[in-house]
């Protein structure tokens, strides 16, 4: 029995199939046999299998009808393999020198494993830099061999079938073919995944795919598209115990979105392409299933929904920018739109409020300390707080809600007086005169942000229209800031008719008023152990980087730094799935709904470039800054200015230096309190535990600027207290 089984359909690609072949019979690994699969006798691709079965024992070319497509022509070789592996390779790509080679000796390595997936390159057809698609989907996995739940990012179904080495006995065992029709990789993939048990990757390249001139025939308008959402059936259906149900879900449908958000592949049946996708969505969505955050995060919404107006409104022109532009979904059927027009021509509530943070997310930040101090000092105010279907559980009792893309959330929206954000509502969503639009934000700026982002192509990329930008920006009556530098930042970022509030962040009260047993209380709920000290490490979002990486070996960092340190790991929450990872000494609170809390439990953060930590110097406690990539930070994504040169602490570029600065207390020492104190002057200016009053009494109340409790210089505030005591 050979070693490996390598089959190589070869419909349309007669003209390299040669090329493909010589790159298997140049391996200095000779225990294989090749199996070319062409149309039939006497066509151009059998001839040049033919020439090569003359001069080489291992070739042993095998039919099948070009009717049965590719699926059908990889069963065929598979049923004719021997080997004890199998591989694919399309008739128009190559096998890298040294590839088996690489393969042989990663699987006596491994042992025996289900899959070994591997690098590959896409060369472009004409000129151009070869790109390695696989790599960053490989790099997080387990160095051996593993189970696939263990890395759940890889399920094969974003991998070509010819990326990975299979088992044949695994095929077999579990009668696992490639299914009918186009997309059949995806089916594949999705199959072997929900089936193994053992896999292992090799991060090296195996095969070098040839771009086509014309691209690949899938992406090419058709009615084929329709035919992507039967894979994703077939899958779903395969994987509905599985413990990768929910990531085959979430990425099964990344895809469909891809498709439905691309009008030129469906030149006809776009609508019912989008409906037959709700209803699988609904179908196969795993219980618990948190939807992704930003743009992706609200196209899901729409399809589960059926919106399909408001889907395709998204799209538009600049549909890629516009999806990074649009959180919220604006009226989806005929009915809910007339019914928007209506409540839009019926009088204003002067008594009604509506508060909405981070698209939904939950009862959180700014606007939800406003809510909170409205009840109050203004209880005549009827306050509805607009939350996704899946955060609806999250809010606090007492407090009316509504689900955004509902009748009531439209009709609210229509007719409140007063509307809160701390991003922005729908563009769907009519300023009415009369109304006032009060823009919290959601910390002090020091990346570029809004128009000042234009520069910067990758962030500009994600930001959408400016013009549609600087649309909801002139709905704004008020902005609010913390401190002068912010004041100025948003003037320049978002140019509008609005009024600057200088009264600090309303979620920043709590640093000032927060006790000594709330502080305990909060420390349990996250469960910290007592006496220990907490270190919150918050890095922020990169524009240029995919998902989520802590950029940090955290419980390397906790050994070194001393016995008494634990970490609570909050990622930007564009990363928040509610799937807590904590572990050992890491306290994962990614999930927890209130950062403000997660800033209490913490007796010092390590943050890179968040604005958290403009946040968390109200506490008036240690600050670290972790900067490995500063300067590509600072020119990929743009900032007002040099953190390095006004740090609010010990700053750290390896994570050797960071863990010294726990292990010797200097990140709690003179030098880091002087920083701190020169950083809090700049930026705590009006952050004194007043802020939501102030606001409150201005914008709800209408009492004039000169009524407004004045800030209380930072001298005389008394932060809430630390829960340990930090060592100097």
């Amino acid at each position: 029995m050979p070693r490996f089984s390598i089959i190589v359909p070869s419909h349309g690609v007669a003209g390299r199939l040669a090329l493909a072949l010589d790159s298997v019979l140049a391996q200095s690994y000779g225990d294989f046999e090749l199996i070319p699969v062409c149309d039939a006798p006497g066509s151009p691709a059998a001839d040049v299998a033919a020439g090569h079965a003359g001069r080489d024992s291992r070739v042993a070319p095998v039919n099948s009808p070009p009717s049965a497509g590719l699926g059908g022509a990889r069963n065929t070789g598979l049923r004719a393999a021997t080997g004890a592996y199998v591989l694919f390779l399309d008739g128009d790509d190559t096998l890298a020198p040294g590839a088996l080679a690489a393969l042989d000796a990663r699987l006596t390595e491994t042992g025996d494993v289900d899959a070994l997936y591997f690098e590959h390159e896409r060369t472009p057809w004409w000129e151009g830099e070869p790109t390695n698609p696989a790599a960053p989907l490989l790099a997080k996995t387990p160095a051996g061999a593993f189970s696939p739940a263990q890395a759940p990012q890889l399920t094969g179904v974003q991998l070509p079938a010819w990326s990975a080495a299979y088992r044949r006995a695994f095929l077999t065992d579990h009668q696992l073919t490639f299914p009918e029709g186009p997309f059949t990789d995806l089916g594949w993939g999705g199959a072997v995944t929900v089936a193994a048990e053992r896999v292992a990757v090799l991060r090296s390249v195996v095969v070098r795919h040839l771009l086509r001139r014309q691209g690949s025939r899938l992406n090419l308008p058709g009615a084929h598209h329709h035919q992507l959402l039967d894979q994703v059936d077939l899958v779903l259906t395969r994987a509905a115990e599985s413990a990768l149900s929910g990531a085959l879900f979430e990425q099964l449908f990344a895809m469909v979105l891809k498709t439905a958000s691309r009008p030129e592949r469906l030149p006809s049946g776009r609508r019912a392409f989008f409906r037959r996708a709700g209803r699988l969505y609904r179908t196969h969505r795993p219980a618990g299933f948190r939807t992704p955050g930003g743009s992706l995060g609200v196209q899901h919404r729409l399809l589960a929904s059926g919106a399909y107006s408001a889907f395709r409104a998204l799209r538009g022109a600049n549909r890629s920018a516009e999806a990074a532009a649009e959180r919220v979904p604006r009226p989806r059927m005929l009915r809910t739109r007339l019914r928007y027009a209506r409540d839009l021509r019926r009088p204003l509530d002067p008594d009604l409020a509506v508060y909405c943070a981070y698209w939904g997310r939950g009862y959180a930040c700014s606007p939800a300390a406003i809510h909170a101090k409205a009840a109050e000092l203004a209880p005549h105010i009827r306050s509805v707080f607009l939350v996704e279907p899946d955060a609806v559980d999250a809010v606090p009792k007492g407090v009316e809600h509504a689900v955004i893309g509902s009748r009531t959330y439209w009709e609210v929206l229509a007719r409140a007086k007063y509307l809160v954000n701390n991003a922005n509502f729908a563009e769907g969503v009519v300023k009415r005169p009369g109304s006032v639009h009060v823009q919290t934000q959601h910390g002090t700026p020091l990346k570029k942000m809004g128009v000042d982002q234009s520069t910067y192509p990758v962030v500009a990329a994600a930001t959408g229209s400016f013009a549609k930008l600087l649309g909801r920006v002139d709905r704004w009556d008020y902005n609010i800031s913390s401190n002068r530098h912010s004041t100025q930042m948003w003037e320049r970022a978002f140019p509008g008719s609005y009024e600057a509030l200088e009264y600090g962040y309303p979620r920043n009260d709590v640093y000032c008023t927060a006790t000594a047993d709330e502080v305990a209380r909060v420390r349990r709920e996250l469960g910290v152990p007592e006496g220990k000290t907490a270190v919150l490490y918050a890095p922020t979002h990169r524009d240029y980087q995919t998902g989520f990486d802590t950029g940090l070996d955290l419980e390397a960092f906790c050994a070194a730094a001393g016995e008494d340190v634990v970490v609570l790991l909050r990622a930007h929450y564009f990363y928040d799935q509610g799937r807590a990872k904590s572990s050992g000494r890491i306290i994962d609170v990614t999930g927890h709904r209130s950062s403000e809390d997660v800033c209490l439990a913490a007796d010092a953060l390590v943050t890179d470039y968040s604005s958290i930590m403009f946040d968390y110097a109200n506490l008036d406690r240690p600050i670290v800054v972790y900067a490995d990539d500063w300067d590509v930070y600072r020119e990929t994504r743009g900032v007002y200015f040099d953190l390095m040169e006004a740090p609010p602490g010990p700053v750290a570029r390896t994570p050797e230096e960071l863990a010294q600065v726990f292990r010797d207390g200097s990140y709690a020492g003179a030098e880091s309190k002087a920083l701190r104190a020169e950083f809090r002057s700049r930026f705590c200016e009006f952050d004194d535990g007043l802020a939501a009053e102030r606001v409150v009494r201005r914008v709800f109340l209408g009492e004039p600027p000169e009524a407004i409790p004045p800030v209380i210089p930072l001298a005389e505030r008394v932060p809430a207290p630390a829960a340990t005591l930090v060592r100097s």
